[in-house]
This record gives structure tokens, C-alpha cells and sequence, in this order.
């Protein structure tokens, strides 16, 4: 994937996540710790384990 093409698909999903509400984000981190748990891939299971840092899902995080 072309890395500007990369960058606006992730400032989407940025988007996206910011708009859910405190219950869906919640349930989201839920789904993304189930992944990670389960992904045999390494950097896929950083991938998802970094993921709510990464978009500001976790309290305190940038």
C-alpha cells in the first residue's frame, strides 16, 4: 500500500473512533485485547495491542 494511501485510511479510522461513545469504545478495546489474545502473527498482536494507545483510547494516552 502506497504510505500517504495508508496514512488517510488510518486518519479515518482515527476519525471513526473518536466519534464512538464511551460504551462503544469500551467494547472495542474488548474486541482488540480478544484479537491480540488470539493472533499468532507477532506483528499483528503488537498491532492490536498498541492500537488503543495509538488512537487515543486509553485515558492519558497521545
Amino acid at each position: 500500500m502506497d504510505p500517504d494511501d495508508a496514512v488517510k485510511v488510518l486518519e479515518g479510522v482515527a476519525h471513526v473512533v473518536s466519534k464512538l461513545s464511551r460504551e462503544q469504545q469500551d467494547e472495542f478495546l474488548g474486541l482488540l485485547a480478544t484479537m491480540a489474545r488470539e493472533e499468532s502473527d507477532p506483528s499483528r498482536r503488537a498491532f492490536l495491542e498498541e492500537f488503543p494507545d495509538g488512537f487515543g483510547l486509553v485515558e492519558g494516552a497521545v
